[in-house]
Order: C-alpha cells, then structure tokens, then sequence
C-alpha cells in the first residue's frame, strides 16, 4: 500500500446496527478465525467444524436462545449482525451456523420441555445440527413426504430417506419432517442412532455456499423416545414454514456479508490501482458504480436490521423476512459480479475471491427459500393488508 493511503473506515463504511461494542469483537473474531480459511473451506468443500465449535465456546452459536437453556438470551438484530460478519468472512460458514439456528429454533418453539432440556443446551457446548426437509421425489414441496413415522408403545420408528442436506456431513443431532397417520410432523433425531447411515449422491456438490457435500440421509426403522417428535403431530409443516420465516431474516445478513466482502475488495483495488496515471478510484464512472453498490447495500442492510426488530416483535415475519432475503440475496449478486468487472483481469483470477463472492451470492438467491418463493410469500401478506382475508399481524 502507498504510504499516502490510510487504512480503509470499515467502521465508517458499515456503522454497527446494533451495540458497537459487540458488533467490533464479533469482526474481530471474524477476521482472525474465520476469514484466513474461507478460500480453503470453499474450494476443497468442507465443513468448517473447529470454527464452529470456537464459535460456540464465544456464545456466537446460540445468541438468541433464551439464558435459561444456556443461550445469551440477545436479540435478534445481535443475531443479525453475528450472521452478517460471519457472512463477510465466509458464506459457507454462515450456512453452517443457520442450520444450527434453525435446529434450536424449530425446539425451542415447539419441543417439549424435555426434549429442550436435552439438546438446546448443547448448542452452547457445540452441538452441530442440520434440518433435513427434502426429498428426492419432492423437493421443496413438503405437503406430503415419502419418509414414515410410525408410534410404537413409547418410541417413533422412522423409515425413509432424505436428500441434499446441508450440513449433513458433520451433524450430530438431525431435525427431519416425516409423515404419520395425522400428517407431516417434525422429530429430533441424534447422528448416532442405529439405522440412520448416510451417502454422498450424485449430485452432491453445489457452486457456492460450498460447508460440505450435500448429504443423503437413510433412515432404516430408527427408533427415538416419543419426545422426540418436536410440537403437534400432522402441523410440521406449518412448523417447518415458521423456522424458514425466523431463518431467512439470518439468511439475509449472509448475503449483506457477501456484498460487503466484495464490495470492499474491489474498492481497495480501485484505490491502489494506477491506470492512466490516476487512480482506479479518481474516475468519476469508477466512483458512480461505488455509489451505486453502496446504497443498494445500504438499503438492504435496513431492510434486513428491521426485519430482526420485526422477529423480536413478532411483526409480519413472513413478510419482512421474506423482503429482506430477496432484496439482499439480489443485490449481493449484482454488487458481487460488479465488483469482479470493476477489477477486471484481477476480478476473474481463480486466486481472486470474487469468483468465489458471486457463486455464494447466487447460491443464495436459490437456497433458504428462492427468489420465486419469496416473491409468493410477500404477495400472501399482502392479501389481508389489501382486505382479503384476516387482517396482518402488527406489534403495537
């Protein structure tokens, strides 16, 4: 760097949306634990299991569980703002973190108090999870499942088999829907239970948000204590859409990470770089496209923050949540690939991370719910806000 140059105001460039204090230890700890590994998780496909369970020793893993279960008991723009530097450092381990999140989540709202005793405070301790939804012959489409679940005297047996699951090959406690006599129910099961083995199928790898092969999970007859089914039998789908509603405000702040890292990679580019005897950054075209990104960046991240004051109000979370992740995972694929034009030979290197930016970044507009979906759950909330069908929900 020249010694005309001043070290880049991150603070500056993105103000903390919530406590300062914390939002500062949170980079640092991202800085030095998470991003120096984020090309090596990314490019041999792992799943970053010390960082997460470093993370949870620093209470990053369960910042919003309530204290009595062993949580910190925070709000959830702390969530937020935990999901967004993680994000900034490595999009892979986000992912990681939010299939731990909505594990805790989908327990801590509808689990019994045993089963909460059980498990959520292993969450402190490290307890890697992963929510196993689909399935090979139905997708994202979990009305009805090929997975069965049957009661016998004081145990659930479960057949049946899950595929491309996230998280999958380092959980140690699974959530999974399967189908009873009643209908779609959600159960805890722990790694180790006899029956449940897993493969890597064929179609396994994905380009971006790369935590590991996505994993299929065999189920043959496994047997669980009847707490282990997580709220009412036959609602677990509406329990299913309730946890991606709380997740997709974490998922967001993912995708505002994504868009701050490439954002600030090409502006240090641009403002090292000497063409034409200038400075990249000098040229007024340059400037605008800046200006451009960072108010679309700017927009989602209030977007995104009201969206976590929303989950702590119990506020339209479908709508807001919804909202959020579409603006942020679209504008995070726009600044990414602008940002790798911006740096242009330098911005499509292998050893550059701005390939690695834009394929997280459009990962993301698929994964956690997709563009299209989004679109359908803000246009339902929208219905009862125009007089069609019971009124919203809105906190006081």
């Amino acid at each position: 760097m020249n010694s005309d140059i001043a070290e880049m105001d991150r603070e500056a460039l993105w103000p903390a949306l919530v406590d300062s204090v914390y939002v500062r230890e949170l980079q640092s700890f991202a800085d030095d634990h998470i991003a120096p590994h984020a090309a090596h998780i990314d490019k041999h496909d792992v799943y970053p299991v010390e960082i997460l369970k470093k993370m949870a020793r620093c209470g990053y893993n369960n910042v919003t569980l309530p204290k009595q279960y062993g949580g910190q008991g925070l709000s959830y723009t702390h969530g937020a703002a935990v999901f967004e530097e993680v994000g900034a450092a490595s999009a892979a381990v986000g992912i990681s973190l939010i299939t731990i999140y909505q594990a805790q989540n989908m327990i801590n709202l509808f689990g019994l108090e045993s089963l909460k005793q059980r498990y959520l405070p292993a969450f402190g301790r490290g307890l890697l999870s992963s929510y196993a939804l689909t399935e090979a012959s139905h997708g994202s489409d979990i009305r009805k499942l090929d997975t069965k679940a049957q009661l016998q005297g004081h145990e659930w047996v479960i057949q049946g088999e899950k595929h491309f699951i996230t998280s999958a090959t380092a959980a140690e406690l699974f959530v999974i829907l399967a189908e009873t006599d009643v209908g779609v129910s959600v159960f805890a099961i722990p790694r180790d239970a006899p029956g449940l083995t897993m493969y890597e199928g064929s179609n396994s790898a994905t380009f971006g948000l790369r935590n590991g092969p996505h994993m299929n999970v065999r189920l043959d007859a496994v047997r669980v204590p009847a707490d282990h089914l997580i709220g009412q039998e036959g609602k677990g789908v509406r329990q299913a859409v309730t946890v991606l509603n709380y997740s997709r405000t974490l998922a967001a702040a993912i995708s505002l990470g994504i868009a701050r890292a490439a954002f600030e990679g090409a502006l240090t580019f641009a403002r090292d770089r000497i063409a034409f005897d200038q400075r990249v950054l000098n040229f007024q075209g340059i400037q605008w496209y800046f200006s451009d990104m960072l108010t679309d960046i700017d927009g989602a991240r209030v977007l995104t923050y009201h969206a976590a004051r929303a989950l702590d109000a119990d506020d339209q979370i479908a709508r807001w949540g919804s909202e959020a992740k579409l603006k942020a995972s679209t504008v995070a694929t726009q600044v990414a690939s602008q940002c790798a034009q911006i740096c242009g030979a330098y911005g499509i290197m292998e050893n550059a991370p701005f390939g690695r930016y834009l394929r997280d970044a459009k990962a993301y507009e698929v994964a956690g719910g997709s563009s299209e979906i989004l679109k359908n759950t803000i246009g339902k909330a929208l219905m009862p806000i125009a007089g069609i069908g019971p009124k919203a929900k809105v906190s006081a």
